[in-house]
């Protein structure tokens, strides 16, 4: 099939309305919302079975992205796999912390979504979904021994955490949003992942048909995206398998430019069209349970920038991305790298200071190589996938590209 871009192509504009500098920048977000604010990785499962390459008829990619544009699956249910393997060493659980905010000392709650689905961004996790309609929803995180739910049931959104005994209750915006808004920057399923990657689609990227799948029983296409010109970004590939009939995503696979197991595998293992019971989506908080309102979370999220929801100061970095008001973008497409000013000064020795009180830069830069150019010296911290640098200036280049594209940015500029 002739790459997306031909054709049987649409416009980037066309696509999604947006002007191109918002495209980069959300062409920046799609690889850093995929794996989360990484940190460490317990390792990739075997991928997600396929089964056969059923006899269907041939489609362009144009023909299938508008499938999936027109997909409107009201009534669903199933079980996905979710596998992140970022290539990271294995921090004795400190990770957890950092990301989910494990280590918050008794503030907060266990329950909060923010918090809670941020778990997803590193791991093998298995969720079961289940939608009846805009008015409910629900996902749970199956752990150990325990089970994590987030329920949107009309107005009420509620998070329960088995494990702690633990309640998190939200409502409905009256603007209509949904319990989406507690994790928008989490993909929970491969429609998720896909809808993301696709608001990003432009004329650097190449999208072909590239045969058929069964996922879960069903079957499928599969879509594939990829960089015109591979130099410099460190996505090799992704991957999607579409359900054939319903235009509903069913895996997401992403393997990295450096080739080896994939570092993001999503897919149902599991799907149902079936309206899910009614009795799904009721939730009652169990006696004893500790209950803590999104409203009070609010409050102490709003104490004084710079502090996390958990009110933990962050040091300058935290104060320094409060006053950004977001990222500069370098560069387009795949290779675009998003620029902060974290506020942060150096070390004695040279290493960043970014956390404040406790300082962990002196270990966190032994897991990273120092580099100089034009722009100073700075210290690169590298995964399978995202690369950040962080200069001894306080400046942080990060994006899904090279080492040496990070340094290129960084030079740039000064």
């Amino acid at each position: 099939m002739a790459p997306y871009g031909s054709d049987d192509s649409i416009g980037a504009e066309e696509a999604d309305g947006r002007p191109a500098g918002r495209r980069r920048a959300v062409r920046y977000a799609v690889p850093v919302a995929v794996v989360g604010m990484a940190a460490a990785t317990i390792g990739l499962v075997p991928a997600i079975a396929d089964s056969g390459s059923p006899d269907l008829p041939k489609i362009t990619a144009q023909q299938l992205i508008e499938k999936i544009a027109r997909s409107d699956v009201q009534q669903m249910s199933g079980t996905v796999r979710i596998s992140t393997d970022l290539g990271l060493p294995d921090l004795g659980g400190l990770e957890k912390g950092l990301i989910s905010g494990a280590d918050k000392g008794g503030e907060g709650s266990s329950a909060d979504p923010k918090s809670k689905l941020t778990e997803l961004a590193f791991g093998t996790h298995t969720v079961r979904v289940a939608t009846d309609g805009p008015d409910r929803q629900k996902i749970s995180l199956i752990e150990d021994a325990a089970e994590y739910s987030l329920i949107h049931n009309g107005k009420d959104v509620w998070g329960y955490d088995s494990r702690s005994n633990e309640v998190f209750h939200g409502t409905v915006e009256d603007d209509g949003r949904t319990h989406d808004k507690h994790r928008s920057e989490v993909p929970a399923t491969p429609k998720d992942f896909a809808d993301q990657l696709l608001k990003s689609v432009d004329d650097t990227t190449s999208v072909t048909v590239d045969g058929t799948a069964q996922v879960a029983g069903r079957d499928a296409y599969r879509l594939v995206v990829k960089p015109k010109h591979a130099s410099g970004t460190t996505v090799g590939a992704v991957s999607i398998a579409v359900d054939a009939a319903t235009g509903l995503p069913l895996k997401f696979t992403l393997t990295p430019a450096s080739g080896g197991a994939a570092v993001v595998d999503a897919g149902f293992t599991r799907i149902s069209y079936d309206k899910p019971a009614a009795s799904a989506f009721d939730f009652t908080p169990p006696k004893g349970a500790r209950i803590t309102e999104e409203k009070d979370r609010g409050k102490d999220a709003g104490k004084e920038p710079g502090k996390d929801a958990h009110s933990r100061d962050l040091g300058p970095a935290g104060k320094g991305l409060a006053r950004s008001g977001g990222p500069k973008i370098i560069g387009e497409g795949w290779n675009a790298v998003a620029v902060f000013d974290s506020g942060a000064s150096g070390t004695e020795d040279g290493t960043p200071r970014a956390f404040g009180h406790g300082d962990p830069s002196r270990f966190l830069s032994s897991l990273g190589d120092r580099v100089s150019g034009a722009f100073g010296k700075g210290t690169v911290f590298s995964t399978r996938l995202i690369n950040a640098l962080m200069t001894d200036d306080g400046k942080v280049y990060v994006g899904a590209v090279t080492k040496e594209a990070l340094v290129k940015a960084a030079n740039s500029e000064r």
